[in-house]
């Protein structure tokens, strides 16, 4: 049986001292309402806000998808701010109680400026080349609410997560808590992609975003209410000041030689992990000398003199496990781009086709992402009902994180293909009509249905396979950390995504403001490369990356003295 690490152990009994009375399931109505609310609001603005932008404020297209894409950005990377908001300073429920009237106030001005016709300006007709642009106070203050609902999403989503986990004991309660989580968040999701969307496109944009402002106002009132009966987490400083720690120690004792002897290595105060770990694995040797004891770095009592001079086996361990699951998590950056940007495209895709199903329904162009959800939900049952245990009576083991993962690099680039070719019968049709700027394309939107169900099942096997490495072999200090990190990947890719199709624009011709005159396609056939080479990444990276475990458990066998092949 594997033992834990000394660190890990430490966490433990840290976390299960901060047991109190309060806690529990009765917190739970509380946090799922609250959840509930706030995640209704913030997918109900987002999901079209690049419809809202071209219609409503005469943004051009590509700059729409450009503006999205940076939001989209930002909702993924707020998340770990707040983590380490959370950690360090201020507790969850501050976090989340701020970031929850942020959410308020700033779908209040969207409100505002959906209902006040001298806050956008005049609409004009789509593909009309003389429309009036926003003054500097309308989109000063669009920009306000969005920033101000953005960090309502970022602040809330995993920190409602965290805070909710935190209120059970048992790991078995924890883990329904993470299932019901979960559908709510998806549940709220295809709600919001819907309904509010479609009274959005249908209705009037004002009832649509007053409506999220109803949700939000609702969840945090919910929040507040319960706050005497939730267990409160006190901050407990940030990990990564302890990584840093390690860095800078490191540089300081460059210079002096390193020990095969364990008694020449700091343990702790205890002296317990030295049972545990006989020297520093001989990874990134480099990192060793921030262990190594030296004349003055321990006071009379055994603890350290200067943390930023010495630090602990354990320490110098959890930042040689993060460097060497880098470039499998930077591969992962990668492989969001395309997804990233088909998000985008698609939308300006579908907003020039046929979206009737019928004659009296017209599919909401912020419903799309629906597609992609539901196909990962669908595909998840059938991998984990199905597929998985066919493949381990076929080969009698189960399918390692990095197959699945692999699997996913492979879906992603199938769906860029199809994606690829779809544009290519789009265009031909298009320039085959001679269609006037702003006409619609003889060709159903359900065309672009494929290439959301590949992306779907490509996330079904990447997603949940990404998660569960990173929580697996990140330090247990940094767990919470770790279930963000896929967050902190999507945010970089949008971020990413941005830049590269500003290179697309001014590079080449393919992405004029009016795609039927562009080049589209050649766009996906370019991210079909990208996915390609980062695949072979991913491939070389997983071959030379060896688990956190699979370490640990060679340095117990070859004893004190001697090196890891």
């Amino acid at each position: 049986m594997e033992s834990q690490q000394p660190g890990d152990q430490e966490a433990a009994m840290e976390i299960q001292q901060s047991s109190s009375r309060r806690g529990g399931w009765v917190t739970f109505p509380f946090i799922a309402a609250t959840l509930s609310g706030l995640m209704l609001c913030g997918w109900g603005w987002v999901a079209n806000l690049i419809v809202y932008l071209i219609q409503e404020f005469n943004v051009k297209s590509i700059d729409a998808t450009q503006i999205s894409n940076v939001i989209n950005g930002s909702t993924n990377l707020l998340p770990i701010v707040a983590a380490i908001l959370i950690d360090s300073f201020f507790g969850s429920f501050y976090v989340i109680s701020v970031s929850s009237c942020s959410s308020v106030l700033g779908t209040v001005l969207l409100t505002l400026t959906a209902s006040i016709t001298s806050l956008r300006p005049p609409t004009c007709k789509q593909g009309s080349s003389v429309c009036r642009a926003p003054t500097r106070v309308q989109i000063g203050l669009l920009y306000v609410g969005i920033a101000l609902a953005v960090i309502g999403i970022g602040g809330t989503r995993f920190a409602l997560a965290s805070m909710g986990a935190n209120q059970f004991d048992r790991p078995k309660d924890v883990g329904v808590f993470f299932n019901w989580y979960f559908f709510i968040l998806y549940t709220t999701f295809v709600i919001s992609a819907t309904v509010i969307v479609y009274i959005q496109d249908s209705i009037s944009w004002g009832l649509g975003f007053g409506l999220c402002v109803a949700a939000s106002t609702i969840g945090l009132a919910i929040f507040l209410l319960g706050k005497r009966f939730y267990r409160h987490e006190k901050p407990q400083g940030s990990p990564y000041t302890s990584l840093a720690r390690v860095l800078a120690a490191a540089i300081r004792k460059k210079n002096l030689p390193l020990s095969t002897e364990s008694g020449d290595y700091y343990y702790g105060n205890d002296g317990a992990s030295q049972n545990m770990v006989s020297t520093p694995t001989q990874s990134f040797r480099f990192l060793n000398h921030a262990a190594l004891k030296s004349e003055g770095d321990i006071q009379t009592n055994g603890s350290i003199a200067n943390p930023w001079r010495l630090c602990t086996v354990q320490q110098v361990e959890d930042l040689k496990a993060l460097v060497r699951i880098f470039p499998l998590w930077s591969s992962s950056i990668f492989l969001s781009i395309p997804i990233a940007i088909l998000g985008s495209m698609t939308v300006l895709q579908a907003l020039t086709m046929d979206r009737h199903l019928g004659s009296h329904f017209k599919i909401p162009v912020g419903s799309f992402g629906v597609v992609v959800l539901i196909s990962t939900s669908i595909f998840i049952s059938i991998l984990d009902r199905f597929l998985i245990p066919a493949w381990q009576k076929l080969t009698g083991q189960s399918p390692t994180l990095l197959q699945l993962i692999g699997v996913g690099h492979v879906f992603n680039v199938l769906s860029m293909v199809t994606s690829a070719l779809v544009e290519s019968r789009r265009l031909k049709i298009a320039r085959g009509s001679h269609l006037e700027p702003g006409s619609v394309v003889p060709m159903l939107s359900l065309w672009l249905f494929p290439q959301l169900v590949l992306v779907g099942i490509g996330e079904a096997f990447q997603f949940p396979g990404q998660v569960a490495l990173y929580y697996q072999e990140f330090p247990l200090l940094l767990r919470s950390t770790s279930t963000a990190s896929v967050s902190l990947i999507m945010g970089i890719a949008f971020y990413t995504s941005t830049a590269l199709v500003d290179l697309i624009r001014h590079v080449t011709e393919w992405l004029p403001n009016n795609i039927n005159d562009g080049r589209l396609d050649n766009v996906y056939w370019t991210l079909v490369v990208v996915g390609s080479l980062n695949f072979g990444y991913f491939i070389v990276c997983s071959i030379l990356y060896r688990p956190r475990n699979i370490e640990e458990k060679a340095v117990d066998s070859v004893g004190s003295g001697n090196e890891e092949r």
